[in-house]
């Protein structure tokens, strides 16, 4: 069974009642537990981890890397500066997709660029919850290319 790593950055665990408009109405667990049944109907495992410090983020991959097939991740505000983040993901070597709850291209203009997308095979933004469903799916189709 593969094993799909779900990840998301600061913040992101004040879902449901962090500007609802940008992200949702789902919180963080009810987000996780949508993931994990679309890889369980796929015959996936999920590990999921949040944390507000970059450093914890790139703890838990380094570690989780090699008992996992991919990686589906929001870093949330470490999107945009956070080469460390960016590196930890090609050292993982890990097929990873990046996926926001919110519309980055209509957001503030410092949002709208993520030094994450190049180390990722795919970005999703702007589809709340149903990003990350696609973000399942994403990942799964480019896993089974491989």
């Amino acid at each position: 069974m593969k094993k799909i790593l779900l990840m998301h950055g600061a913040n992101l665990n004040l879902l449901s009642r962090r500007a609802p408009e940008h992200y949702g109405s789902l919180t963080l667990m009810e987000l996780e537990q949508l993931t994990a049944r679309e890889l369980a109907r796929h015959h996936c495992a999920m590990v999921a981890y949040q944390s507000n410090h970059e450093g914890c983020l790139i703890d838990t991959l380094q570690t989780e890397a090699a008992q996992c097939a991919g990686l589906i991740i929001n870093p949330g505000a470490f999107s945009h500066g956070s080469y460390a983040l960016y590196d930890a993901i090609l050292d993982s070597q890990l097929p990873t997709i990046e996926v926001h709850l919110s519309n980055l291209s209509q957001r503030e203009a410092w949002r709208q660029h993520s030094v994450i997308s190049p180390a990722c095979v795919g970005v999703i933004s702007g589809k709340k919850e149903h990003g990350y469903l696609e973000a399942v799916q994403t990942l799964l189709a480019y896993l089974n290319t491989q």
